[in-house]
Parts: structure tokens; sequence; C-alpha cells
């Protein structure tokens, strides 16, 4: 796996896994629940997980989607 979106944002990193999943690619989110290390304030970044294999769809995807995220 590896990371197609690193971001501190819960909406973008919605919308992104939401981009993905209409277009057929399944991702997971890692460090979900990282930030109550650092207090639940929100400094770590989530990271949006897809295959190997999907990893150049769905960059290409979320540069259009989310431009300003990547």
């Amino acid at each position: 796996m590896r990371a197609v979106l690193k971001t501190t944002d819960p909406v973008v990193l919605d919308y992104a896994a939401n981009v993905l999943s209409q277009e057929g690619i399944e991702s997971v989110v890692f460090d979900a629940h990282a930030s109550v290390m650092d207090g639940s304030m929100g400094f770590l970044p989530r990271r949006l997980m897809v295959l190997d294999e999907d990893f150049a769809r769905a960059d290409t995807l979320l540069r259009s989607a989310v431009p300003d995220a990547m």
C-alpha cells in the first residue's frame, strides 16, 4: 500500500476517499487515531492509502479533485 494523500483536514480526507470510491478504488485511512498522541489537536496528518496497483490512477484523480491538498 502507498499513501496517496496526507492531510490534517478531515473534510478533505473524506472527500478524497469518496472520489476514489466512486471510481472503484478502495482506500484506507491510516493514523486516524494518532491525534490521541498529540492531545486530539489534529497536528498529525492522516494518510489515505491505496493499493500499489491503484496508486497512479488515484494520484491522477486526486490531483484533479483536491489540487490544493496534493
